[in-house]
Protein backbone atom coordinates (compact mmCIF):
# COMPACT_ATOMS: atom_id res chain seq x y z
CA UNK A 1 0.00 0.00 0.00
CA UNK A 2 1.46 3.39 -0.94
CA UNK A 3 1.85 5.27 2.29
CA UNK A 4 3.69 8.21 0.97
CA UNK A 5 2.16 11.50 2.42
CA UNK A 6 1.40 14.20 -0.30
CA UNK A 7 2.45 17.68 1.63
CA UNK A 8 1.24 20.99 0.88
CA UNK A 9 4.04 23.55 2.18
CA UNK A 10 2.67 26.96 2.70
CA UNK A 11 5.01 30.07 3.01
CA UNK A 12 3.98 33.85 3.92
CA UNK A 13 5.66 36.79 3.95
CA UNK A 14 3.68 40.50 5.22
CA UNK A 15 5.41 43.44 3.30
CA UNK A 16 6.24 44.69 0.11
CA UNK A 17 9.79 45.16 1.12
CA UNK A 18 9.68 41.35 1.77
CA UNK A 19 7.14 40.89 -1.47
CA UNK A 20 9.95 42.54 -3.56
CA UNK A 21 13.39 41.54 -2.03
CA UNK A 22 12.17 37.62 -1.47
CA UNK A 23 13.77 38.25 1.65
CA UNK A 24 12.30 35.30 4.15
CA UNK A 25 10.39 33.55 1.31
CA UNK A 26 13.52 32.02 -0.28
CA UNK A 27 14.32 30.96 3.42
CA UNK A 28 10.70 29.20 4.04
CA UNK A 29 10.99 27.75 0.51
CA UNK A 30 14.17 26.12 1.16
CA UNK A 31 13.42 25.24 4.65
CA UNK A 32 9.91 23.59 3.93
CA UNK A 33 11.49 21.79 1.17
CA UNK A 34 14.10 20.06 2.73
CA UNK A 35 11.90 19.26 5.76
CA UNK A 36 9.51 17.71 3.02
CA UNK A 37 12.11 15.48 1.44
CA UNK A 38 13.74 14.50 4.36
CA UNK A 39 10.54 12.77 5.69
CA UNK A 40 10.17 11.11 2.62
CA UNK A 41 7.26 12.84 1.60
CA UNK A 42 5.55 13.98 -1.35
CA UNK A 43 5.64 17.44 -2.23
CA UNK A 44 2.27 18.26 -4.06
CA UNK A 45 2.67 22.48 -4.05
CA UNK A 46 4.15 25.19 -2.33
CA UNK A 47 1.53 28.00 -1.54
CA UNK A 48 2.89 31.51 -0.90
CA UNK A 49 1.04 34.26 0.19
CA UNK A 50 2.71 37.74 -0.68
CA UNK A 51 1.60 40.67 1.45
CA UNK A 52 -0.82 39.34 3.31
CA UNK A 53 -1.23 39.38 7.49
CA UNK A 54 -2.11 36.30 9.20
CA UNK A 55 -4.27 37.92 11.80
CA UNK A 56 -6.84 35.59 10.20
CA UNK A 57 -7.10 32.76 7.94
CA UNK A 58 -8.74 35.25 5.33
CA UNK A 59 -5.75 35.33 2.81
CA UNK A 60 -6.08 33.63 -0.97
CA UNK A 61 -3.04 31.35 -0.64
CA UNK A 62 -4.01 29.01 2.77
CA UNK A 63 -7.56 29.18 1.66
CA UNK A 64 -6.56 27.61 -1.33
CA UNK A 65 -4.18 25.31 0.12
CA UNK A 66 -6.78 24.41 2.62
CA UNK A 67 -9.77 23.78 0.09
CA UNK A 68 -7.13 21.07 -1.65
CA UNK A 69 -6.49 19.52 1.46
CA UNK A 70 -10.31 19.11 1.91
CA UNK A 71 -10.55 17.87 -0.96
CA UNK A 72 -8.39 15.25 -0.62
CA UNK A 73 -5.31 16.40 -2.93
CA UNK A 74 -3.03 16.14 -0.12
CA UNK A 75 -2.43 14.79 3.45
CA UNK A 76 -0.89 17.23 4.94
CA UNK A 77 0.12 21.02 5.79
CA UNK A 78 3.26 22.39 6.40
CA UNK A 79 4.73 25.83 7.75
CA UNK A 80 8.02 26.88 8.72
CA UNK A 81 6.90 29.05 12.12
CA UNK A 82 3.06 29.06 13.52
CA UNK A 83 3.43 32.98 12.53
CA UNK A 84 3.65 32.33 9.14
CA UNK A 85 0.07 30.28 9.43
CA UNK A 86 -2.00 32.70 11.52
CA UNK A 87 -0.89 34.66 14.88
CA UNK A 88 -4.12 34.05 16.60
CA UNK A 89 -3.93 30.94 18.52
CA UNK A 90 -7.80 30.44 18.14
CA UNK A 91 -7.20 30.28 14.47
CA UNK A 92 -4.18 27.66 15.19
CA UNK A 93 -6.86 25.24 17.39
CA UNK A 94 -9.65 25.35 15.05
CA UNK A 95 -6.86 24.40 12.46
CA UNK A 96 -5.77 21.66 14.79
CA UNK A 97 -9.61 20.06 15.08
CA UNK A 98 -10.23 20.23 11.66
CA UNK A 99 -6.97 18.46 10.96
CA UNK A 100 -8.30 16.07 13.30
CA UNK A 101 -11.80 15.75 11.93
CA UNK A 102 -10.39 15.23 8.57
CA UNK A 103 -7.23 12.77 9.77
CA UNK A 104 -4.68 15.27 8.20
CA UNK A 105 -1.49 16.36 9.39
CA UNK A 106 -0.58 19.97 10.54
CA UNK A 107 3.13 20.69 10.82
CA UNK A 108 4.81 23.77 12.54
CA UNK A 109 8.45 23.25 12.04
CA UNK A 110 9.62 25.53 14.71
CA UNK A 111 7.47 24.43 17.21
CA UNK A 112 7.81 20.55 16.34
CA UNK A 113 4.22 19.77 15.86
CA UNK A 114 2.89 17.14 13.89
CA UNK A 115 -0.54 16.53 14.68
CA UNK A 116 0.21 13.03 13.06
CA UNK A 117 1.46 11.77 16.11
CA UNK A 118 0.19 11.85 20.02
CA UNK A 119 2.32 14.65 21.01
CA UNK A 120 1.83 16.88 18.58
CA UNK A 121 -2.03 16.33 19.26
CA UNK A 122 -1.64 17.05 22.90
CA UNK A 123 0.35 20.36 22.17
CA UNK A 124 -2.46 21.23 19.66
CA UNK A 125 -4.96 20.15 22.49
CA UNK A 126 -3.36 22.23 24.82
CA UNK A 127 -3.03 25.28 22.73
CA UNK A 128 -6.58 25.15 22.03
CA UNK A 129 -7.18 25.28 25.45
CA UNK A 130 -5.26 28.07 25.86
CA UNK A 131 -7.49 29.53 22.98
CA UNK A 132 -10.93 28.97 25.07
CA UNK A 133 -9.25 30.72 28.33
CA UNK A 134 -8.23 33.60 26.27
CA UNK A 135 -11.54 34.36 24.88
CA UNK A 136 -13.10 33.87 28.19
CA UNK A 137 -10.22 36.47 29.94
CA UNK A 138 -10.97 38.89 26.95
CA UNK A 139 -14.84 39.03 27.48
CA UNK A 140 -13.83 38.78 31.80
CA UNK A 141 -11.69 42.25 31.41
CA UNK A 142 -14.21 43.58 28.84
CA UNK A 143 -17.47 43.53 31.71
CA UNK A 144 -15.02 44.78 34.62
CA UNK A 145 -13.90 47.48 32.95
CA UNK A 146 -17.35 48.76 32.15
CA UNK A 147 -18.66 47.95 35.67
CA UNK A 148 -15.63 50.20 37.37
CA UNK A 149 -16.45 52.86 34.96
CA UNK A 150 -19.86 53.05 35.99
CA UNK A 151 -19.30 52.36 39.81
CA UNK A 152 -17.25 55.66 39.31
CA UNK A 153 -20.05 57.37 37.59
CA UNK A 154 -18.61 57.37 34.16
CA UNK A 155 -20.12 57.57 31.30
CA UNK A 156 -19.86 54.89 29.01
CA UNK A 157 -20.11 55.98 25.48
CA UNK A 158 -22.93 58.61 24.41
CA UNK A 159 -25.88 59.43 26.59
CA UNK A 160 -28.14 56.59 26.58
CA UNK A 161 -31.16 55.53 29.04
CA UNK A 162 -29.89 55.05 32.45
CA UNK A 163 -28.82 59.38 31.87
CA UNK A 164 -31.78 60.37 30.22
CA UNK A 165 -34.87 58.29 31.65
CA UNK A 166 -33.11 56.31 34.20
CA UNK A 167 -36.96 55.46 35.03
CA UNK A 168 -37.33 53.51 32.10
CA UNK A 169 -34.17 51.95 32.46
CA UNK A 170 -35.10 50.61 35.86
CA UNK A 171 -38.07 49.14 34.24
CA UNK A 172 -36.65 47.54 31.11
CA UNK A 173 -34.07 46.34 34.40
CA UNK A 174 -36.79 44.95 36.20
CA UNK A 175 -38.91 43.12 33.34
CA UNK A 176 -35.70 41.51 32.67
CA UNK A 177 -35.28 40.35 35.92
CA UNK A 178 -39.15 38.60 35.61
CA UNK A 179 -37.98 36.56 33.15
CA UNK A 180 -38.89 38.78 29.70
CA UNK A 181 -36.63 38.20 26.79
CA UNK A 182 -34.78 41.12 25.04
CA UNK A 183 -37.37 41.08 22.26
CA UNK A 184 -40.44 40.94 24.46
CA UNK A 185 -38.88 43.65 25.81
CA UNK A 186 -38.24 45.60 22.75
CA UNK A 187 -42.35 44.73 21.24
CA UNK A 188 -44.16 45.75 24.50
CA UNK A 189 -42.04 49.60 24.42
CA UNK A 190 -42.59 49.47 20.74
CA UNK A 191 -46.47 48.36 20.95
CA UNK A 192 -46.79 51.40 23.70
CA UNK A 193 -45.17 53.72 21.42
CA UNK A 194 -42.01 55.03 24.34
CA UNK A 195 -40.03 56.81 22.11
CA UNK A 196 -36.25 55.75 22.07
CA UNK A 197 -33.32 58.09 23.26
CA UNK A 198 -32.67 59.58 20.32
CA UNK A 199 -36.24 59.89 19.75
CA UNK A 200 -37.16 57.38 17.00
CA UNK A 201 -39.92 54.73 17.30
CA UNK A 202 -38.72 51.41 16.93
CA UNK A 203 -36.90 50.09 20.04
CA UNK A 204 -34.26 46.98 19.38
CA UNK A 205 -32.74 44.60 21.59
CA UNK A 206 -29.39 46.17 21.69
CA UNK A 207 -31.37 49.34 22.55
CA UNK A 208 -33.24 47.53 24.83
CA UNK A 209 -29.89 45.37 26.46
CA UNK A 210 -27.94 48.62 26.40
CA UNK A 211 -30.80 50.47 28.54
CA UNK A 212 -30.54 47.26 30.98
CA UNK A 213 -26.98 47.96 31.29
CA UNK A 214 -26.62 44.45 29.72
CA UNK A 215 -22.17 44.21 28.85
CA UNK A 216 -22.01 42.48 25.29
CA UNK A 217 -18.86 40.33 24.96
CA UNK A 218 -16.56 42.04 22.36
CA UNK A 219 -16.62 40.70 18.81
CA UNK A 220 -14.41 37.61 17.60
CA UNK A 221 -12.14 38.55 14.87
CA UNK A 222 -12.77 37.55 11.29
CA UNK A 223 -13.68 33.80 11.23
CA UNK A 224 -13.12 32.33 7.96
CA UNK A 225 -15.62 28.91 7.50
CA UNK A 226 -12.99 26.01 6.91
CA UNK A 227 -13.72 23.47 4.40
CA UNK A 228 -15.02 19.89 5.04
CA UNK A 229 -14.08 16.86 3.46
CA UNK A 230 -16.60 14.50 1.97
CA UNK A 231 -15.17 11.49 4.74
CA UNK A 232 -12.28 11.20 7.12
CA UNK A 233 -9.19 9.35 5.65
CA UNK A 234 -7.00 7.66 7.66
CA UNK A 235 -3.80 9.15 8.61
CA UNK A 236 -0.69 7.65 6.82
CA UNK A 237 2.26 7.89 9.31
Amino acid sequence: MDTTVRAIAYARVSTADQVRSGYGLTDQRQKLTAEITHRGWQLTDLIVDEGESSKDLDRPGIRSALDRIAAGDADALVVTKLDRLTRSVLDFAELAAWSDRLGVRLVVLDLGIDTGTETGRLVAGIMAQVAEWERRQIASRTRDAASVRRAEGKRMGRAGVRDTNPDLAVRIKALRGAGSTWQAIADTLNAEHVPTVRGGTQWRVSAVQSAAGYVRPPAAATRVQLPEGKRKRSRVA
